[in-house]
């Protein structure tokens, strides 16, 4: 499918200020940057705009500070994209304000500069429109390459975009691009992998796809939800009731369905949530007291790994178990061993799905890894991304 939204590649930027909403929600420790993933798929998008003559200035937010918090500052974001770019970016001391106003109008083309962290204003996520005011004053243009942001209406993601000809970056062009062609026009046979915790977080996905995939299959802690509204002993797994009802309801749904939704049938268990902790494998998923789910069993992996390897369509969003661990990594492994080596269309999306691929060593051979996790589920699910629809339509920017 094409994709809609005006793209940074038609924007007119040389010798323009250009703000990126980026998405470098990064993990930090001791004051470094320990995956730089997120920072690496934003520079296509940054390095576009520089051959072409822009200054580009960036902004994001890192975890979620409730106020000024040194801990969460961009200073060492900044400190990794200049190493991967091999250039200076200068760090402002506010994200708006006439000082960070007056070193925005200083950049020349090529020059970037890393705005402080967004969510260090609280107007950010009320969609401010005076802090969305600050932001347009520092630049000419704006792109939004953070889809894993998009489905918040902040105003770094929407209320800027109202205020400046708004474009989407090469990233999130190509995160709705790949997700958006899964959900409308997939190569079939479609499977539908799907882990996790929570059945409530994913029940919108669940019941969309029960009209268009041929296989669900449901794995990691949201499987218990599954068994308890059966009536089946859960022991110790984790569970919440919300998720149960949830999971009802998908199951009278799928009744109807002519797509199959598939269980485990088969678990791995431990006592608690450790590595160290005493391991049983079970031929069923009845969950003895005092005992939890942390893993498929071996059955129900190369079940669903026959399934995947038939697919045309493959669509991952979390893992089977606790892959974290290692006596509990099997199940998620073979997932992701079965979905590299499938040879249909393969997407992964959410960040312990990601977390596992890196992992495993398997990222480059999926087709498309996604970026956004709340942005993915919700984009799958049918619903409109606000960053994504206050860019720019691409006939209306064609005509400007």
């Amino acid at each position: 499918m094409s994709f809609v939204k005006a793209s940074v590649r038609d924007a007119e930027v040389e010798g323009r200020r250009v703000l990126d909403r980026v998405d470098f929600n990064v993990p930090l420790e001791r004051g470094r940057v320990v995956d730089d993933s997120r920072i690496r798929a934003a520079l296509p998008t940054i390095d576009l705009l520089r051959d072409r003559g822009a200054g580009v200035i960036l902004v994001s937010h890192l975890g979620r500070p409730e106020g000024p918090d040194p801990e969460l500052s961009m200073k060492p974001v900044a400190v990794r994209l200049g190493e991967l770019l091999g250039t200076e970016v200068r760090m402002a001391p506010a994200v708006v304000g006439p000082e960070v106003e007056a070193i925005a109008e200083e950049l020349g083309p090529g020059d970037l500069l890393m705005l402080e962290n967004s969510r260090f204003e609280p107007g950010e996520t009320a969609d401010d429109p005076e802090l969305a005011a600050g932001l347009a004053r520092l630049a000419d243009v704006y792109v939004n390459d953070a889809f894993g942001a998009a489905h918040r209406a902040h105003a770094t993601t929407t209320g800027v975009a109202r205020l400046l000809p708004a474009y989407a970056g090469l990233l999130l062009e190509r995160e709705v691009t790949e997700l958006a062609a899964v959900r409308d026009d997939p190569t079939r046979p479609l499977r539908l992998v799907l882990g996790g915790a929570k059945v409530k977080d994913k029940i919108g996905v669940i019941q969309r796809f029960l009209e268009v995939a041929d296989r669900i299959m449901i794995g990691g802690a949201m499987a218990y939800s599954f068994f308890k509204w059966r009536g089946t002993p859960v022991g110790n797994s984790l569970v919440d009731d919300e998720s149960v009802e949830a999971a009802g309801r998908i199951l009278d749904q799928s009744a109807r369905s002519a797509s199959e939704l598939m269980l485990p049938v088969d678990l791995v268990l431990g006592r608690e949530l450790a590595a160290e902790t005493e391991r049983r494998e079970v031929q069923g998923v009845e969950v003895p007291d005092g005992w939890m789910g942390l893993d498929i069993g071996g059955r129900t992996a190369a079940a669903y790994a026959e399934a995947i390897r038939e697919a045309g369509t493959v669509l991952w969003n979390g893992p089977m178990g606790a892959f974290e661990l290692p006596p509990f990594a099997a199940g998620t492994r073979a997932i992701a061993e079965a979905i590299a080596e499938a040879p249909g269309t393969t997407v992964a999306g959410g960040g312990d799905s990601v977390a596992a691929l890196d992992q495993f060593g398997l990222t480059d051979r999926l087709d498309w890894v996604s970026t956004g996790g709340g942005a993915s589920l919700e984009l799958l699910e049918g619903r409109d991304l606000p960053g994504v629809e206050a860019l720019q339509d691409r006939q209306a920017a064609g005509s400007r």
